[in-house]
């Protein structure tokens, strides 16, 4: 049987024609079985649609360890390190992975406790909310009513020292039942999102910088991100802004010399823009919770200086302002008509390439309601490619 891509079926809060390029379900492949053909063509597919779904699926830690792995066959640690967050219990990750003993590269996320699992006698997941991370929260009253929030819009990858990983692969083995649960912005816009119970939001970080007006395209080209040391640790005394994309300027962030031991020689300084490997298409890619410092090189050579931001470059190290203009930036991409919110089904297998799009847990569950993934990615064996010199001179 051939392969088989079919588009994913779309919330009627999404506009269509903002999806042409992203998300296909693939039929006619085992994933936990190909050959090495059926492989190229499911790694050409996910370049060029950034997530592919594959439904009813028997998937070992090992074969999703395996299958991740071929995507980057040199590397094989987690995507954090196999200890996750360098074995620090202020991490804002700790709470939230399990190690699959065994298969160290493969976490155990969810809700609940789940016993006898993959040699773990017993698990205690929590499913992360808003509630313990943003400044400000759903009443009880609304949350009771099924009002939530998006969590963090983030890219899977520890920002210092380890390159982010290319794939992420998220598999659901038990999904709890629940109604339809709202997403609400909260930020004076009145937007809001229909969302299943526990869904993965995504968007397109190609659509994020396509929808750009050219001022703006014009800095993300130009533009590299400088992350902070140990970003999670870092973060983690901060609240995140009420849509989950970024922290607010509180100055609550750990000083760095609270940090634990860090070299500035592993610091991430990555572009905003990353070029996708088999489309060219350039992806704004950017983590905004761990951003500490953005870097814009001056406009090339011949470009139109009329009207641009920055002409002769810039070193943003106010934190407040490397926010508000990354916000600006990625903001509008996060609006209900782009979001790809994953209905998730027992035996769902989801792979999404994790330096093309964004994405984030959304809403709450009962301690009653027990949820199980497994994820797997691995740190990738290089850093992620910027703008070529002709897309800069395309776009400055």
């Amino acid at each position: 049987m051939a392969i088989e891509l079919i588009p994913l079926p779309l919330p009627a809060s999404a506009d269509p024609s903002k999806f042409q390029h992203f998300g296909r379900e693939v039929k006619g492949i085992d994933p936990a079985n190909i050959s090495d053909k059926e492989f190229e063509e499911i790694q050409d597919a996910l370049y060029k649609h950034d997530a592919l779904l594959f439904r009813g699926v028997d998937l070992s830690p090992e074969k999703q360890y395996a299958l991740t792995k071929a995507f980057d066959p040199t590397v094989d640690s987690y995507g954090h390190g196999n200890n996750k967050t360098g074995s620090e219990k202020k991490s804002i990750l700790h709470p939230d992975l399990k190690t699959i003993p065994r298969v160290p590269q493969v976490q155990l996320i969810g809700n609940g406790t789940v016993y006898n699992h993959e040699g773990l006698a017993e698990a205690m997941l929590k499913h992360p909310s808003h509630t313990t991370f943003h400044k400000t929260r759903v009443s009880p009253e609304d949350e009771a009513k099924g009002i939530t929030r998006f969590y963090r819009w983030h890219i899977d990858a520890a920002l210092y020292d380890l390159s982010p990983p290319k794939v992420t692969t998220l598999y659901g083995i038990q999904v709890p039942d629940g109604p339809t649960q709202v997403c609400r912005y909260d930020d004076g816009t009145g937007d809001e999102l229909p969302v299943p119970l526990g869904t993965t939001a995504f968007v397109s970080g190609r659509t994020m910088f396509d929808i750009l007006p050219q001022e703006l395209k014009s800095v993300a080209v130009r533009a590299r991100v400088k992350y902070a040391p140990h970003p999670y640790v870092w973060m983690a005394p901060a609240h995140a802004m009420s849509t989950a994309l970024g922290i607010e300027s509180e100055g609550l962030e750990l000083p760095l010399d609270e940090l634990p031991p860090w070299e500035e020689s592993k610091r991430k300084t990555l572009p905003v823009t990353w070029k996708n490997p088999v489309t060219g298409e350039l992806h704004f890619q950017v983590h905004p919770c761990g951003a500490a410092e953005l870097i814009i090189d001056p406009l090339p050579e011949g470009a139109k200086r009329e009207g641009a931001l920055y002409p002769d470059g810039a070193h943003l190290t106010d934190l407040k302002e490397v926010r508000g203009l990354l916000y600006k930036m990625q903001r509008p991409a996060i609006a209900p008509t782009f979001i790809y919110p994953h209905d998730w089904k027992p035996k769902d297998l989801v792979l999404f390439h994790n330096r093309g799009v964004l994405h984030t847990v959304v809403g709450a569950f009962t301690k009653e309601q027990v949820r199980a993934f497994h994820q797997c990615n691995l740190a990738a064996s290089e850093d992620p490619k910027g703008p070529t010199p002709e897309d800069v001179k395309k776009y400055a």
